[in-house]
């Protein structure tokens, strides 16, 4: 790979080159490689633009300045040079493909359904379009469907690590847990140092009910390297405390939380422990602890809101549902339970009252 300084000598070699052969539309794409290189896409635009005023019908132009807009989210603008290249080849299955991946990312389900459909009549046997399919019905939640497709794709390529995960997530949230540990099982295999894939297999053994089997794989996911260390602590935590090891519970939520202190959900399922467990003081201090790390949190001040009533602290707890409800004056949940405390408060005073005259 050229370095920086080598990149700028090319850079260079090109634009005297072009300056001799100015409609010599190689050299344009040629010069946006080196400035793409360099990760200035502002450049790269207006290479290819250049390029575009001297051949219009530049499919590959058209295409990239398109995908640079994909990558920078400007949506709208890569739609309208997905569409030009369209028009100049309209055979081209990638178009297509890139269309509908636009419109997914813009949550128009409808339209980018349509243009991935579009992309199959052209080509059939590509695992990762059904998997793209698949994802879209996954992020609006129809899940049958999405497994469908990921089935389909994996049935193009057995080994297709995409399919396989996503297929297990899906068997997930579908309460099919015998069909995402096989799912996982499969990725493990194949990746035996993924540490997220070990978590979703110790996640699905809890949920299964299998503590000895789920606690082996909580291990090795604490073992292995990876970005998903915090997560599978909590995870171990909220395990423990599913099958009743609330001592083991709190030490780990305690190393959650000293890996990762600028983080609140330790402190927060912790919180929720202890509150369960009746141990009010306890829960209302990793409340405070999550408070001083998300301040502007409205769901803190309920959390805290809530241990104060359930210990029978009506008046601190109405300031802490003041404060959520200042917070989130749009949510009308919290004023109504704000406003439920406030009448059950004074509807206690004056029996209160009442006893007290007698």
């Amino acid at each position: 790979m050229e370095n920086q300084e080598d990149i700028k000598k090319s850079i260079q070699k090109v634009v005297l080159a072009m300056a001799r052969d100015p409609k010599n539309t190689e050299l344009y794409h040629e010069l946006a490689k080196y400035y793409a290189m360099q990760e200035d896409y502002d450049k790269v635009v207006s290479v290819y633009e250049t390029l575009l005023s001297i051949d219009a019908q530049d499919e590959q132009a058209i295409l990239n300045i398109g995908s640079i807009y994909y990558f920078e989210k400007e949506y709208r603008k890569a739609l309208k040079y997905f569409e030009r290249a369209m028009v100049v080849n309209p055979s081209n299955y990638l178009v297509y493909y890139n269309l509908a991946n636009t419109y997914a990312e813009m949550k128009n389900f409808s339209k980018a359904l349509r243009w991935y459909n579009r992309t199959l009549d052209f080509v059939s046997t590509e695992p990762e379009i059904y998997n793209s399919i698949a994802l879209l019905y996954h992020d609006f939640e129809d899940y049958v469907e999405a497994k469908a497709y990921y089935e389909k794709a994996l049935s193009l390529d057995p080994q297709n690590l995409t399919a396989l995960v996503d297929l297990g997530n899906v068997c997930f949230k579908l309460f099919d847990y015998d069909g995402a540990f096989k799912y996982y099982s499969q990725v493990f295999s194949l990746e035996p140092d993924n540490q997220t894939v070990a978590l979703c297999l110790a996640n699905t053994l809890s949920l299964k009910k299998d503590e000895a089997r789920a606690n082996q794989y909580f291990e090795k996911a604490l073992k292995l390297t990876g970005d998903s260390l915090y997560r599978a602590y909590i995870c171990y935590a909220i395990s423990k405390s599913d099958f009743g090891h609330y001592d083991e519970a709190i030490e780990l939520y305690k190393k959650a939380i000293k890996l990762e202190p600028d983080q609140s959900k330790a402190h927060i399922l912790l919180g929720n422990m202890y509150s369960n467990q009746r141990k009010f003081a306890e829960a209302e201090a990793e409340y405070k602890e999550a408070l001083k790390i998300s301040q502007l949190d409205p769901d803190l001040y309920i959390l805290i809101a809530n241990t104060y009533y359930m210990n029978n602290e009506i008046e601190r707890s109405i300031y802490s549902y003041k404060a959520a409800v200042g917070l989130s004056p749009e949510n009308d949940e919290f004023k109504l339970v704000y406003i439920q405390v406030i009448e059950d408060y004074i509807e206690e005073s004056r029996k209160d009252e009442v006893v007290a005259e007698f």
